[in-house]
């Protein structure tokens, strides 16, 4: 059965019909005219109906060798069944996650060895500094979060990432307007103009990071991106001398979507600032193919600081290359409450001066 081809208005969605009187398509309902040509236009460039290939090869890693293995002990943690890594030097420790006391026991195996590791560049001392410096200023903070105790508990971890690296071809399309204003002694006049707006183009990315770890929240982790991937070395064990090391629990096939949000959400930012000179500018569809796409596997510095108020866990993260520090704080009630009065008191005596002072002249 032959289908009936209809045609929708750009300005307002209605369905359009061809006027003879005009010899032009012309929607009844604003009454916006167009030319044949450019529904023509309209009509191929819909066809190209690109769609969205963005696959990926998750073979990140290596195996590792008898000889690393036999100087690395790792613990299941029994609070929050994370995996610590440690060099053999490391006997005791708590977690990095929930603080549980562990001993390293077990012997690694059945992990992959990372490609890369980008090595700590800012010591404990410099931690510390980071996490006072964060504090500072924070009258509400409750004081467990000053306590010196409390403080010498954060830890240098080496935290799993899943690097991917791609080449991206993308179409992106765009509705645009461009809006006119203009007025005479009788009417005020508005002239839209709706344009159609194509951008093709390709984008390389080197090593996307997306964390490997389920026990710390990815928000956190992004946050104190980037790093500089130029102090990265071929991965040894020496480098987690001192230092903690914690096992991915998220694979690299679990983390494509990840990744591809943040490949698609950085190309439509970078192709949308392309679109200038309009009014409006809304995209209507993006596809993304991906080519020479490929995942290694690394170990990124983090310092690590958890601490509990009222059964609350609080997680302090400060990269371990460049020193950016994050996380959340909690509010002291009895002191905001303690200050909110005063605060008020304050206003209180400086509205009554105002008054006093208006009428007194």
């Amino acid at each position: 059965m032959p289908e009936l081809l209809e045609y929708k208005c750009p300005a307002c969605g209605g369905a359009i019909n061809f006027d003879s009187s005009i010899q032009k398509m012309k929607c009844p309902y604003c009454e916006t005219e167009f030319e044949m040509e450019t529904l023509k236009a309209l009509d191929e460039c819909l066809n190209d109906d690109f769609t969205d290939e963005m696959v990926w090869e998750t073979q990140g890693g290596t195996e590792w060798n008898e000889d690393e293995t036999a100087h690395i002990n790792s613990y299941i943690c029994k609070s929050c069944a994370g995996e610590i890594v440690a060099d053999e030097n490391t006997a005791a420790t708590s977690c990095p996650f929930c603080d549980n006391p562990v001993v390293m026991t077990g012997k690694l195996s059945g992990a992959l060895r990372p490609d890369y590791v980008i090595p700590f560049k800012l010591d404990k001392k410099a931690a510390k500094e980071g996490l006072m410096k964060h504090l500072k200023g924070k009258i509400l903070l409750p004081k467990i979060f000053k306590d010196e105790n409390r403080i010498e508990e954060i830890k240098g971890i080496y935290v799993p990432f899943w690097l991917f690296n791609a080449d991206a071809d993308a179409n992106i399309r765009y509705r645009a307007t461009k809006v006119r204003y203009w007025s005479d002694s009788n009417y005020n006049y508005t002239e839209t103009r709706h344009y159609l707006i194509m951008r093709s183009g390709s984008i390389g990315y080197e090593r996307v990071p997306v964390d490997g770890s389920k026990k710390i929240p990815d928000d956190l982790l992004e946050s104190i991106e980037p790093y500089n991937f130029d102090d990265a070395v071929d991965f040894q064990t020496a480098y987690l001398a001192g230092y903690l090391a914690d096992k991915y629990d998220v694979k690299a096939v679990d983390c494509v979507d990840r990744a591809n949000r943040r490949i698609r959400h950085s190309t439509e930012k970078i192709f949308a600032s392309t679109v200038r000179g309009y009014t409006t500018v809304t995209p209507e569809k993006t596809s993304i193919r991906l080519r020479n796409s490929i995942t290694k596997y690394a170990l990124y510095p983090v310092w690590i600081l958890n601490t509990v108020w009222n059964n609350k866990r609080y997680t302090f993260a400060m990269n371990g290359q460049t020193g950016k520090f994050v996380g959340d704080l909690p509010l002291d009630k009895a002191a905001y409450w303690k200050w909110f009065a005063g605060l008020t008191a304050v206003f209180s005596i400086i509205t009554f001066l105002i008054t006093l002072l208006i009428y007194r002249f």
